[in-house]
């Protein structure tokens, strides 16, 4: 694996005019490669798959810069991309990685490019990903979070990125999110709220964000919600007076806020 390659962001820069054309040009003067140089069938090791029409200047070609091309090539001719997986243009070897055999994939998981790495850690088996845990890149991370289960999963939910900690928060069994109710980050503890049995919300009700109760209020058991009237945000208590048990209305029904006494006086006179 070549480590003094061009990063994605710099090449990307080339390329954004290509990107942003709504049509796709097909003349081959218009067909250059990943270094802005022109591309040629005559000095391809390929010509046998072209006279095979499996690949086509200007439309699909391993060569050629634009993904889109790259990616009909190895559509075409997936046998091929195993060659290409040390290939100097990141985005050769992203394409390539789509298609090639997943015991070819290991080598990749040094890749320079993160883009590479989380597409690898999208398809190695659980038991090889293991080094991409602690991945310097959070997609990487998040990618391998998205794939893992149990104890395996939990182990992630110290990860100093709230972006991976919120895919381990959705994913963890329920019954084990009671180990991030302390999460530093109130999306996160958002997640939790929704997703952990409802007889252990009683911590996040008194959370220091009131979306955080809102959501625990949410789902608490009816009866619960009484230690919630006083509440200092409205949005939890207008929560509280829809689902609180009718026999605790008479808590909300004087409320400083218009919107919670009329929920719960409407309420009230239904009971």
């Amino acid at each position: 694996m070549r480590f003094g390659l061009p990063r994605a962001e710099d090449l990307r820069e080339g390329l954004n005019a290509d990107v942003e054309r709504q049509v796709e040009p097909t003349s081959v003067d218009e067909t250059l490669d990943w270094q802005g140089l022109p591309v040629r069938c005559h000095d391809c090791p390929h010509e046998d798959i072209r006279q095979e029409g499996r690949c086509d200047l200007g439309k699909t070609c391993v060569r050629d810069r634009r993904g889109r091309r790259i990616d009909r090539f190895f559509a075409h001719s997936p046998e091929l991309a195993g060659r290409y997986l040390d290939h100097p243009y990141f985005e050769v070897r992203l394409i390539a990685a789509r298609y090639a055999s997943v015991f070819q994939l290991g080598a990749l998981i040094a890749d320079p490019e993160s883009e590479v790495r989380a597409l690898i850690a999208s398809r190695l088996p659980l038991n090889r990903l293991a080094a991409l845990k602690r991945d310097p890149d959070r997609r990487v991370r998040a990618a391998v979070a998205s794939r893992l289960e149990g104890a395996e999963l939990i182990g992630m939910a110290d990860d100093e990125d709230y972006f991976v900690r919120s895919v381990v928060a959705r994913r963890a069994p329920p019954a084990a999110l009671f180990a991030m109710i302390d999460d530093a980050d109130p999306d996160v503890r958002r997640i939790v709220a929704r997703r952990m049995p409802a007889e252990n919300l009683g911590t996040l009700s008194g959370d220091a964000d009131p979306l955080v109760r809102r959501e625990a209020a949410y789902r608490l058991p009816e009866a619960r919600l009484r230690f919630l009237v006083d509440d200092v945000d409205v949005r939890v208590r207008y929560v509280v007076a829809e689902r609180i048990a009718p026999e605790f209305l008479y808590l909300l029904v004087d409320d400083a806020v218009a919107e919670v006494r009329e929920v719960a006086r409407e309420r009230q006179q239904k009971a």
